[in-house]
Formats: C-alpha cells, sequence, structure tokens
C-alpha cells in the first residue's frame, strides 16, 4: 500500500516486475522530474507551491550518508533518508487505528517536516532551516502525512496546507505522479485519494481539465471486454497495446481486471499486482486504513468475475478479482530483481489483502492473511515500522485482531520501533554511523550489500540523480 506503494519512473527499477514499489512491469515511458520545494520564495505558510520545479542535478535528491543522525522522535532505527515521513506516517496512522496514542513527540517530528509550501519530502535532516531549491518534496510524502495528520487530530492546519499542495499539482489527466508534474501513476493517484478522503473531501469532485482521479485510475485499468472488433481497447485508448494479456491489451485472462503502474512507452497497459492493489483501495476512496465493507463490499456475495462497467465501484471489483486470482495459487505476492529468482512480497501481499477486504472479497483473504501470520517475522523485523503498519493494516480491515497475530501482538512491535521516549528537543543526534549503513529496512530478503551493488550498476547506465529517486520509490513501498 504502501505501498503501496508509489513511484517515479527510474533506471533502477525499470528492469524489475515488483519489488513492492508499485513499479513492477506496468513501467511508464519517461523520467519524472524532481520535485522541489523553495520556502524563500513562499511569503507565509499558505503560500502556492508554485516555486516548485523540475531539475535534473543530483544535488536536488537526498543523498545516503553513513553519518546521517537518527531523529529524535522517529520510527525505526534505520537512515530515515529516504522513507522518514513515510514510515512515520503508517507507524501513527496504525496506532490510530487500533486506539493507541501516539506520542506527542512522534506527531510533532512529522509535522516538523513541512514545508512553509505545505509538500513534505521523504525526510529532512535539520527541519529547522527552511525548504529550499534542493528539497526535493513528492506527493506520496506529502498524501501519507496528511492521512496521519488527520487521525492522531489537532493538526487541521499543517493537512489542510499539505492537500491544498496536493490539488494545485493534480495533474491534467487528473491524476498524480510521485513527483509534481510527473507522469500520472496508479499508485501515487491512489494514495492522494486517500489523503482527499482523509480530511472529508470528495475526489470524484477534485477535477484539473474536466478529470478527476477516478478518470487517472480508469485510464490504467485492463478492461474485460470480449474483445469484439477492438471496441473496449478504443473506447479506453489501449487498441493495439501490447503489455497486457495479448496484442490487444485488452486484459483478457488472467490479467483481465488489473491496473498497470504507468502505460509503456508504446501506450500498453502491463498489469500490476501493486498497482493493482493501491487502485482498488483508490476507486473506492479509502485510504491505507479500510474496513472489510466498502461501497463495492455491499453485494449481497461478492461475483468473482471481471465485469463490464468502468464505475469506480466496477473497477474496484475487477482489479480484486485479478488479486483473488493471483493470490489463489501460493497465498502471497511475489517480486522479482532481474536476473534473480522470483522472492515472496510480504509487503504487497499485506497491501492486497486491505483491498480485498475493502471490495467485499472475505473468503480470499483468508489465505493470504494466513501465510503473513507465518511468515512476516523476520521480513517485518528488518523492515521496521511500516511494515508492521502494513501488517495492522491487514488485520484490521480483515476483522482480525492485531494483538493476536498468528498469536504474535502487532501493536506491541510497532511500539516496540518507536522512540525511547518523548523529548522537547526533535533535532537530530548522532549514533552509530556502521549501523546506519548496513541497515537498508527494504524487506525483500536480500542483503544491503546485494541490493546497493545492483544500484550502483544500474546507475552507471543512466543519470544518479534517477538512480537515488529509484532507492526513494522502493524503500517506501516495501517498508
Amino acid at each position: 500500500m504502501n505501498v503501496r506503494r508509489s513511484a517515479a519512473v527510474v533506471a533502477v527499477l525499470a528492469v524489475t516486475t515488483g519489488l513492492g514499489t508499485g513499479l513492477g512491469t506496468g513501467l511508464g515511458t519517461g523520467f519524472a522530474p524532481v520535485a522541489l520545494a523553495n520556502d524563500a520564495t513562499s511569503a507565509s505558510p499558505d503560500a502556492t507551491s508554485a516555486s516548485s520545479e523540475a531539475a535534473s542535478d543530483v544535488s536536488a535528491a537526498p543523498s545516503a550518508s553513513a553519518s546521517q543522525a537518527t531523529p529524535t522522535g522517529l520510527y525505526g532505527s534505520t537512515d530515515p533518508t529516504y522513507d522518514g515521513v513515510w514510515r512515520q506516517s503508517l507507524a501513527l496512522l496504525a496506532l490510530d487505528t487500533v486506539g493507541e496514542k501516539p506520542g506527542a513527540g512522534a506527531v510533532e517530528w512529522l509535522a516538523g517536516q513541512q514545508c512553509a509550501s505545505g509538500a513534505f519530502a521523504a525526510y529532512r535532516a535539520d527541519a529547522t532551516a527552511p525548504c529550499d531549491a534542493k528539497t526535493a518534496v513528492d506527493t506520496n510524502s506529502t498524501a501519507a502525512a496528511v492521512q496521519a495528520l488527520a487521525a492522531v487530530g489537532g493538526r487541521d492546519a499543517e493537512a489542510g496546507r499539505a492537500v491544498r499542495w496536493l490539488k494545485e499539482n493534480q495533474n491534467k489527466d487528473g491524476g498524480w505522479g510521485y513527483t509534481a508534474g510527473g507522469p500520472s501513476d496508479a499508485n501515487s493517484t491512489s494514495v492522494v485519494i486517500g489523503a482527499l478522503t482523509a480530511v472529508g473531501g470528495a475526489p470524484e469532485k477534485q477535477e484539473r481539465n474536466g478529470n478527476s482521479p477516478y478518470d487517472a485510475l480508469r485510464a490504467l485499468a485492463l478492461p474485460c471486454g470480449d474483445g469484439k472488433d477492438g471496441e473496449d481497447g478504443e473506447k479506453k485508448g489501449r487498441d493495439g497495446a501490447d503489455g497486457a494479456d495479448g496484442a490487444d491489451g485488452k486484459g483478457e485472462g488472467k490479467d483481465a481486471g488489473a491496473f498497470a503502474y504507468q502505460p509503456d512507452k508504446k501506450g500498453g497497459l502491463a498489469a500490476n499486482a501493486d498497482a493493482t492493489a493501491a487502485a482498488v483501495l483508490g476507486s473506492l476512496g479509502e485510504g491505507f486504513v479500510a474496513e472489510g465493507e466498502s461501497a463495492a463490499g455491499t453485494r449481497a456475495a461478492f461475483a468473482g468475475e471481471c465485469v463490464a462497467g468502468d464505475s469506480p465501484e466496477d473497477l474496484a471489483h475487477n482489479g480484486a478479482v485479478h488479486l483473488a486470482g493471483v493470490l489463489a495459487a501460493d497465498g502471497y505476492l511475489k517480486s522479482a530483481l532481474a536476473g534473480a529468482e522470483d522472492q515472496p512480497d510480504h509487503g504487497n501481499t499485506a497491501d492486497a489483502v486491505v483491498a480485498l477486504a475493502a471490495a467485499g472479497d472475505a473468503d480470499a483473504t483468508e489465505k493470504p492473511l494466513a501465510w503473513l501470520e507465518k511468515n512476516y517475522g523476520a521480513w517485518a523485523a528488518k523492515a521496521g515500522p511500516a511494515a508492521y503498519a502494513q501488517l495492522v493494516f491487514a488485520a484490521h480491515a480483515s476483522g482480525e485482531d492485531p494483538r493476536d497475530f498468528g498469536g504474535a501482538d502487532l501493536v506491541a512491535q510497532l511500539k516496540d520501533t518507536g522512540p525511547a521516549r518523548d523529548v522537547d528537543d526533535y533535532s537530530s543526534v548522532p549514533h552509530d554511523d556502521a549501523a546506519a549503513g548496513e541497515e537498508d529496512g527494504d524487506g525483500l530478503g536480500a542483503g544491503a550489500g546485494a541490493w546497493w551493488a545492483i544500484g550502483l550498476g544500474l546507475a552507471a547506465v543512466v543519470a544518479v540523480a534517477v538512480g537515488v529517486v529509484g532507492v526513494v520509490l522502493r524503500k517506501r513501498r516495501q517498508a
């Protein structure tokens, strides 16, 4: 959900089929620009984000450093450079979901990460300094923070500024990309829908150029058409696409009803389980936290067939049908790194459980939920607070008790990753350099050295800046 989930199109992930990033095989056609914030040009915290601009130099993105300090008030002990706001937001939201009140320091840390424009970056080491032209703000961090701040309460001003920034940076197709102005993708659009809903907004009324977020998601859905005369493909602009389950891009067969992350270079749509899980929730107007019975789940019985309609509810239903089919065999989703064997994807599996429960297919949640209960331990312990949060969301949506998840207490485990104390000083404090460099928190079952080796190899082919952004996205969706 996190996924899921998402993210800009980057070279590090251009050869992958999952990784819990939201990219999978539904990669877009080009590189999204890095959105920048400059508080110096803002007249007040309520100023617009007109100063956000694209940049190609590597200095625009946060850089990893072995000496990165661990901030107080923050959940998790790994380097927060790429996922600090994301994991903090999910942790606070998960605690609120189970009736736990997060410490004031943890909430203050999150609120303190906001730029005057209203946007959030993945992490700002010095939150007392104004955001400038090198602050890489993004829609995913911002939308996640909105959901968390709205849930804990008392932060209406901060949430309101963030929502306004999101609205101002909506694309003409009605969706959002990972960065402001970047190509729309299913994951980013869905997490923003969750933010709009969290503050009591109506996503269907949030339009740009006559298009709502649901129009953006509709354009990324693989239809269930019967294939006659290419009619369905023409209606949705996908005739001739070759990334689905057949040359016409109609999504017939195993990929019918799925969502793509983004169109490919030819405009084709390739089914992506992570994007599908996110888009099911987005189509239902849900955020990270979903109940087991939402609009689509009010059907007397969940019909396990793809339907021809294209309303948001129909598209959510179709996406759930696709997820149920993918999960039927093993009970978990898979991620793969080019040249490596497929690996179980715990984070995306948890996200899929939430999506299925929200769509009303309770039966389809049983097998993946049971698998997660038996296999989440090592992954969550390494991935940290966002992983425990995803599991809490999955248990909650399915009607299970997060405090008795396969005999374990997810809430206690999440709280154990939290700040050791509530403090008034939210600045960074030093910590062990080696520990920061060794723990990547990706939860993919591969060591940090393996991932960075692969990332650096690919970075030799593409711009270093793009590779850095890729790490940000991958950590967020899998953590």
